[in-house]
């Protein structure tokens, strides 16, 4: 095949369009390799994917559009693809078709043919249909469709010289205008007047805009996208619209028939046509191996086996295990933190530098995000390979039934299961994962109640708070904190889809069950890299810049000029006592000067911290080595050994930091209690007493908005006993809290508004990008909150009246929230009549 001169180096755009599990990432892969970029579609959160490729010294770009069953208006996804397709107008399409499901996969074809655009066809999964028996004639297949028909196996990059050949054919003769003419479907009795206002349309403005035979077949249709599209260019009283609507109403009361159920019949009738030609199947064209498979998972008693099983492993390989790697990955974020700190100013004997307090506190913040990436590279690698592998629409499929009753969709447990159905996930990858959920409704009320599961920062404050007031009932009292918020996202999901979403669009509910296919190394391993990139990029930088204004919250307006005074003179003190101990030490001199001690201080004070981190013997003495190497004159200092002058100045030297670390944590308390958000704390106690909440509580309910983590080390500064460091902080908040100031009672209202809290700032920040409105993710912060404040006041304030304990309590409330949630669920359909649908060959429609 030859390329016109005029037309080399041209930039070809290509559409990838294709129904879900035809395997049109493998194809997208195939065609573009590494030369990919993610983003978004203008104003909705669906996942753009673009990739590039030069062929032949042509620049191919190549778009892969949203994954859909049809090109109507239902889905988000459905509009989206339509749109890029109308508005972008793509030299050539490239639609790719599942060939051991060629029938099912012909009625996506029909449409983007009727569509009018130059297209090849992939027909991809050659080795499915060949070990199921199908044979395919494709020159009358390609006869039939008249475009070029290209076999393909998408993971083994089979027919990718010949698919990328095709494209720059087609895109040649629709530049030479010998382009074939396109496929027409034949709608019999309704054909004429689809034709008359064909060349209706054809006069006005929108012929040049899009096409008028598949915008005539639309509008008869009734699809409501092509209403809005003739409205807004010809006005809602166009002679246009009321042809369309009159040749509707006409037909409908002559047949008895559903219009769109004609035209589904017409398509129908023409795909049977095709495979009659075209298919022949050696064997019932069943697969076997999928049958097989589903008999076990899908069967009615091993089904929710196989569900939790699996749940299991997820959390099993990327939780545990990938927690376990982060042992190997938190010394490389340790080292880059020591690299900044090295370029940052020196830290001070009792407060540093402003400029290396925030430097750290900024990249502190990061690391904090940054330590999950094994986690999340683990989990998103899962998730493609039960997407690959076709068993995650199986779990949607056993799922989706019990969510439909709260108004949410089977696709919503992926979220919730990485959010922490039970313990340890994080929202952040869960609100990522509702892009898959094609019904709008569903959707957001899934986006707004994956916050509500257990992540894996609110169990340390769990534990703390369990250990301490509910020791004898560990076990129950975890089994409570983990089922407890999966009733509280059902019911607000219940409510929200009543209420304030329920005017958002729905869809009906289409989900296919594929046939099994193996995964691609590479295709699970680009997805896992690219989601956690996109986690990387969207959250870590903002929640960076934003870690700025929080540690601003804390540290102003600081300590008064009494109190920084006072704290000075102590440490003034305790610096007089090292000179004097050491005054005999013939290296005294030495640190005479300030700049001098505090550099010893700080030198010893890293060397001790970096050895809390040294497990083995060997590790030891390659540390002193290092020191020993970076500081020659101070490590005598650090470690001496039958020096007596520096054993002297080590034991004053232990003695000073010691008083300089209480002094330092005494001055962030203070600077906490006294800061604008420690001012807010308390501020709020006279509201916050309702739920037994004080004002150190509440600070650190403030502090854990920007990451859950703070909260328990919030804590850890607010309860504090003297300067005994070997007590546990579980000991010391006992010992503070002992009696009736604080009881089991105020800590179940505490761990029960904590875990409806809002979500942390980065999930915050992944609500507004998935929605794309400052309005949710407002609201996704101050509904939980009242919420959450409601229900940890009538805990705290109803137990106190009825004279219940904490445990007793806690079962009354935890009885209350099931049964509302089995009233709840019941209610919606009370009175109902439930009619079942049938649909399309391997595909459930509720």
């Amino acid at each position: 095949m030859s390329i016109s001169p005029e037309f080399v180096n041209n930039k070809i755009l290509v559409g990838l369009a294709g129904q879900q599990n035809a395997g049109k990432s493998t194809t997208f892969n195939m065609l573009t390799g590494a030369g990919q970029h993610i983003a978004n579609y203008p104003g909705v959160t669906v996942d753009k994917k673009t990739g590039f490729y030069r062929y032949k010294d042509v620049k191919v770009e190549t778009v892969d559009l949203p994954g859909t069953y049809s090109l109507t208006s239902f889905s988000l996804e459905e509009r989206v693809a339509r749109d890029f397709l109308i508005t972008e107008k793509p030299d050539v399409v490239v639609n790719v078709v599942d060939a051991s499901s060629l029938k099912r996969s012909l009625y996506f074809s029909f449409q983007v043919l009727e569509m009018g655009f130059p297209v090849v066809i992939a027909l991809n999964m050659m080795d499915v249909a060949a070990r199921n028996g199908t044979e395919i004639n494709f020159e009358a297949l390609r006869k039939n469709l008249k475009v070029p028909v290209i076999p393909t196996v998408g993971r083994k990059s089979i027919g990718k010289k010949e698919l990328r050949d095709a494209i720059l054919e087609v895109f040649n003769g629709k530049n030479h205008g010998k382009i074939q003419s396109p496929l027409q479907i034949n709608y019999d009795a309704l054909e004429k007047p689809i034709e008359d206002l064909r060349q209706d349309l054809a006069q006005t403005t929108l012929e040049s805009r899009y096409p008028c035979r598949w915008l005539a077949v639309k509008l008869v249709e009734g699809d409501s996208e092509a209403v809005r599209l003739v409205t807004q260019a010809l006005g809602a009283s166009c002679n246009e619209l009321q042809t369309a609507r009159r040749i509707k109403d006409v037909f409908e009361a002559q047949n008895d028939l559903d219009v769109a159920d004609y035209m589904m019949g017409c398509r129908d009738k023409l795909a049977t046509k095709v495979i009659k030609e075209s298919v022949t199947e050696k064997k019932d064209g069943r697969d076997r191996v999928t049958e097989m498979i589903d008999s076990v998972v899908l069967n009615r008693f091993a089904a929710p086996f196989f569900l939790v099983l699996t749940v299991f492993m997820i959390y099993q390989l990327s939780i545990v295990k990938g927690y376990e790697l982060t042992r190997y990955w938190w010394p490389v974020l340790a080292k880059f933190r020591a690299i900044v700190a090295g370029f940052l100013p020196d830290a001070g004997m009792l407060q540093d530098p402003y400029v290396r307090s925030m430097g750290l506190w900024m990249v502190d913040s990061a690391n904090a995000l940054l330590n999950y990436i094994p986690i999340f590279l683990i989990l998103f690698a899962l998730i493609a390979i039960l997407e690959d592998s076709g068993y995650m629409a199986r779990i949607a499929f056993i799922l989706d039934r019990l969510f439909n009753l709260f108004g949410l969709h089977g696709q919503s447990t992926l979220p919730f299961i990485l959010g922490g159905v039970f313990a340890g996930g994080c929202a952040v990858p869960g609100v990522m994962a509702t892009k898959g959920i094609p019904d709008e409704r569903s959707r957001m009320a899934t986006i707004l109640t994956v916050p509500y599961m257990n992540c894996l920062a609110k169990v340390p404050f769990y534990t703390l708070l369990i250990n301490v007031f509910f020791a004898p009932y560990k076990s129950w009292a975890m089994l409570f904190l983990s089922t407890f918020t999966i009733f509280v996202a059902l019911l607000v999901a219940r409510f929200l889809t009543a209420t304030l979403l329920s005017s958002m669009e729905t869809a009906p509910f289409v989900m296919e069950l594929p046939k099994y296919h193996p995964p691609t190394f590479f295709g699970v391993g680009q997805r896992a890299v690219e989601r956690t990139w996109q986690y990387i990029k969207k959250v870590g930088s903002i929640v960076v810049a934003v870690s700025v204004c929080v540690f601003t919250m804390l540290q102003f307006p600081g300590l008064g000029h009494e109190k920084a005074t006072q704290f000075q003179n102590e440490m003034d003190q305790a610096v007089t006592i090292f000179h004097e101990k050491s005054a005999s030490s013939s290296y005294a001199h030495q640190f005479k000067d300030k700049a001098a001690l505090i550099s010893l201080v700080n030198v010893y004070t890293d060397y001790k911290t970096a050895k809390l981190t040294v497990k083995t013997a060997e590790g030891s003495r390659a540390l002193d080595a290092k020191f020993q190497s970076r500081y020659p004159d101070l490590f005598k200092f650090l470690k001496p050994k039958g020096d007596k002058a520096a054993k002297k100045i080590n034991k004053s030297l232990r003695k000073l930091v010691s008083k300089r670390k209480g002094l330092r944590r005494q001055i962030k308390e203070e600077q906490i209690e006294t800061s604008f958000l420690g001012m807010v704390g308390r501020s709020l106690e006279p509201l916050t007493q309702w739920a037994g909440f004080d004002w150190k509580v509440n600070v650190a309910i403030l502090s854990s908005f920007a990451a859950r983590e703070s909260s328990v080390a919030t804590i850890g500064v607010l309860y504090q006993q003297g300067a005994d460091e070997n007590k546990s902080l579980e000991d010391r908040m006992a010992a503070e809290t002992g009696g009736d100031n604080f009881t089991p009672l105020h800590a179940l209202a505490i761990m029960v508004f904590f875990a409806m809290y809002p979500p942390c700032l980065a999930t915050t920040i992944m609500i507004k990008v998935q929605t794309a409105s400052y309005k949710w993710m407002v609201f996704s912060m101050v509904f939980p909150t009242i919420l959450g404040f409601v229900v940890a006041s009538g805990i705290f304030t109803g137990g106190r009246l009825m004279g219940l304990s904490g445990i007793q309590m806690m079962g009354v409330f935890y009885g209350l929230t099931v049964l509302l949630t089995i009233a709840t669920g019941l209610f919606k359909h009370w009175g109902k009549k439930m009619t079942p649908v049938s649909g399309a060959p391997g595909a459930s429609i509720q």
